[in-house]
């Protein structure tokens, strides 16, 4: 039934399996890639026509992570995968880049590449797998596809190359990079490191284009088992007569053109060079007017590319290695807890950041599970910036793989949570846009967080280059414009520090580069690196202090068992510190608590609260209580935040005290010293000697009880033997002087006879002793 074709190949000392012909089979070519236990599908569909009058090449990618493949059910109200997640559409560009260039020039028939994970084992990463896939379901469909291309991930740690590392092995090293390329050449790399050098840097693409290479093997056998026949291509038109017509009438207006410094000027005058074109083809039929436009971009190309690489001379005049004017500043909006305002030449960014505490961290639900993100970047890249109408509202695709660039960046020289507990957003608006505002993301975010306080290792700037490549010739541009990356041949992108690369990102639009140009690129990356951190530190004079506008985060830690108290029951303490003092508070399993807030003084309210709580009350110490609630026999007095000790009514005063409420009302500041805590943690307290001005203790004046003489009890004045019971109290709990030390009565007479038990009064029975001490009594704590 099924005609199944498979090839199988060790990568990085595990089993790559591409199999075709079991899934998907209506597709013009389907891939079930496995590596471990992870599995990714990818289906490829071309339209077999062209719409009419459509002169671009609509490819379309899309990367989708199945729960199921995790064995999780996707968390929120919707159970199931909606909108494409940021990783998905990162992953997605991830796939697009290296394949576009690899199509035929005229090639317009719409592709569709669907790769979708389904099963994911936690250890193999699925979106190299996914890029692995979707090349070998091009090169068997049959469409024009000039590859295959392999990719590989490659991290680094203590000095050694890993190919296709874990997440973890990913954490615990300096480098995360993925590349693709053909058998021959690099096609894309994306990376994140740790302040790596050039060399390390090239080494690893240089180990990554290895294993790329095996798998470009792997796809090649497949495709020589199971590849179907070739579409035919239609003869393109011989178009040198038009655009030798082209060259003669607007040549020399497109050249002068480009020797205009100004954006917005040469923008007017090339595209009053361009309707002058278009007049000469306006009686042509439409396919011949489409072509004419073709040919004018050709020939703009042309122009720009021989001026580089024959005089050296760039568009706006500057040399190959020369940096545009720059110009930074921070503290650009008052308000903000920090911000930054970056402009070069004719690219412009507004940068600000907002420092948060933990519960504005962002929660992200993948196939790992639940995790959360303490660092954002944002970049917003309206139409205005390039003095365009188009759609402005929710990021596309491009931003949120600039804003993921610009993070990468700056990811690994952010202070870690212990020496900052701050979550952390960057928003990048880009105002001007001509050429690598991503880049200008770097060192505005760079900036604007140094002005908000936040410890960086060290600053961060970027620098885009380009490249034009002709035969064996090429130029390597520092600091591209957007004409030179859209009439060129390469963007790469280059950040780090004054120690080494933070990010590294290269886009092809040709069939890759060599290690000669690549090396190059770096180089002249370095120096650009350098000058543009040189005038960034003209900006950073006077900052590092902390936002006046920014939360204080305070930390403290309280042994674990005491973490209960703080939280109470249904987090009802937690809640009542927040709700009186005003600050946040935020606990967590390890005993760390985090106190966070404009006021300082909130801060301290806060902290002073939980130290009472997790703090023992001492016997013999003083402390400054309220008094919670009054009771017949005494009075109970929060004395430390979360501890309540009984204040019994003999020891409110030296002398008689009738009732608790001729002395005392609920809310009274009260002086008190703690005489003893119980097996249980129950607090006796005293007030009455404590000097309620001064807080210093009194010398107890109340003379002491003499030993009863064979246990009788002391003289009880001219009650009535009838009634036992004292005032002041449940039972007649009323004065019964100082409590021996110790809790001792008396000497016990000995076999322990008390002595003739007395005849019940004319009262009636004995009244139970009145305090056998009724504090301990009482229900809560």
């Amino acid at each position: 039934m099924f005609d199944i074709k498979k090839t199988e190949v060790q990568w990085g000392g595990k089993t790559l399996t591409l199999e075709t012909g079991r899934v998907a089979r209506q597709a013009d070519g389907a891939v079930l890639a496995t590596l471990g236990e992870t599995v990714v599908l990818c289906a490829v569909t071309a339209a077999r026509s062209v719409k009419e009058g459509q002169d671009f090449f609509p490819l379309t990618v899309h990367y989708q992570e199945k729960y199921s493949a995790a064995g999780r059910i996707p968390g929120g109200f919707f159970k199931r995968e909606r909108g494409a997640t940021e990783k998905e559409t990162l992953t997605s560009r991830l796939i697009d880049r290296p394949i576009r260039p690899l199509f035929p020039e005229g090639f317009y028939n719409e592709i569709n590449v669907i790769c979708q994970v389904l099963s994911y084992d936690g250890e193999n990463e699925p979106d190299v797998l996914a890029m692995v896939a979707a090349s070998a379901a091009l090169t068997i469909s049959g469409v024009p596809f000039m590859g295959p291309i392999g990719a590989a991930r490659v991290g680094y740690i203590e000095g050694e190359y890993i190919l296709n590392p874990t997440q973890e092995q990913i954490k615990a090293g300096d480098l995360d990079l993925v590349v693709a390329a053909t058998g021959n050449a690099v096609m894309m790399v994306e990376s994140e490191a740790k302040e790596l050098s050039e060399d390390v840097m090239l080494g690893a693409v240089q180990f990554a284009h290895k294993a790329c290479r095996e798998a470009v093997n792997a796809i090649i056998d497949l495709a020589e088992k199971a590849a179907k026949d070739p579409w035919e291509m239609a003869a393109q038109a011989d178009l040198s007569a038009a655009k030798d017509k082209l060259k003669k009438l607007i040549g020399k207006d497109i050249a002068a053109a480009y020797k205009v410094t100004d954006k917005s000027k040469r923008s007017g005058l090339l595209n009053e060079a361009r309707a002058k074109g278009k007049t000469a083809f306006a009686d042509a039929a439409p396919q011949d007017q489409m072509a004419a436009g073709k040919l004018m971009k050709k020939l703009e190309a042309e122009i720009v590319r021989t001026a580089i690489l024959k005089d050296g001379s760039r568009i706006d005049g500057r040399t190959t290695t020369q940096i545009r004017p720059i110009e930074a500043m921070v503290h650009f909006l008052p308000r903000a807890h920090g911000s930054a305002l970056f402009t070069r030449g004719e690219t412009q960014s507004i940068c600000s950041t907002t420092l948060g505490t933990k519960d504005a961290e962002q929660m992200i639900d993948g196939l790992s599970g639940l995790s959360y993100e303490r660092f954002m970047l944002h970049y917003n890249f309206p139409p205005y910036s390039v003095g365009e109408v188009g759609r402005f509202g929710a990021p596309g695709r491009r931003e949120v793989g600039h804003g993921k660039l610009a993070w990468r960046a700056l990811h690994p020289v952010l202070p870690s949570v212990e020496e900052f507990p701050y979550t952390v957003r960057v928003l990048s608006d880009i105002t001007e846009s001509n050429g690598s505002s991503s880049m200008a993301t770097v060192c505005g975010g760079s900036l604007s967080m140094m002005d908000a306080g936040v410890p960086l290792k060290r600053p961060v700037s970027g620098i885009a280059m380009g490249l034009i490549l002709e035969g064996k010739n090429f130029a390597v541009l520092s600091d591209i414009l957007g004409d030179e990356d859209h009439l060129g041949d390469m963007d790469f992108k280059v950040a780090g520090t004054s120690e080494g690369i933070t990010t590294m990102q290269m886009d092809i639009k040709i069939a890759g580069i060599t290690e000669e140009i690549m090396k190059a690129a770096l180089a002249q990356a370095k120096e650009g690196r350098a000058h543009i951190l040189e005038e960034m530190a003209k900006a950073l004079t006077g900052v590092g202090e902390l936002s006046a506008h920014a939360p204080r985060i305070e930390t403290m830690s309280v042994p674990k068992d005491k973490i209960r108290d703080v939280i109470g029951t249904g987090g009802k303490v937690i809640r009542e510190i927040v709700a009186t003092t005003g600050a946040k508070v935020d606990i967590e399993d390890d005993g760390t608590v985090k106190i966070s807030s404009s006021d300082p003084e909130k801060i301290a309210a806060a902290r002073k609260w939980i130290e009472g709580i997790t703090m023992e009350a001492e016997v013999g110490k003083v402390y400054t209580g309220k008094v919670a609630s009054m009771v017949d026999f005494g009075a109970f007095v929060t004395f430390m935040p979360g501890k309540d000790g009984l204040v019994h009514i003999s020891e409110i005063k030296n002398e008689r005290v009738a009732k608790v409420s001729d002395v005392l009302t609920e809310g009274q500041e009260v002086k008190v010293k703690v005489l003893e805590i119980d097996g249980r943690g129950k607090v006796r307290l005293s007030m009455r000697v404590v000097d309620q001005e001064t807080g210093t203790e009194l010398e107890d004046t109340r003379p002491a009880r003499e030993p009863r003489e064979g246990g009788d009890r002391p003289d009880r004045g001219d009650r009535p033997r009838g009634d036992r019971r004292r005032e002041g109290g449940p039972g007649g709990g009323g004065d019964r002087g100082p409590r021996r030390e110790g809790g001792d009565r008396g000497p016990r007479r000995e076999g322990g006879d008390r002595g003739p038990r007395r005849e019940p009064s004319a009262g009636g029975d004995e009244a139970p002793a009145p305090f056998a001490p009724a504090f301990l009594n009482r229900d809560d704590d």
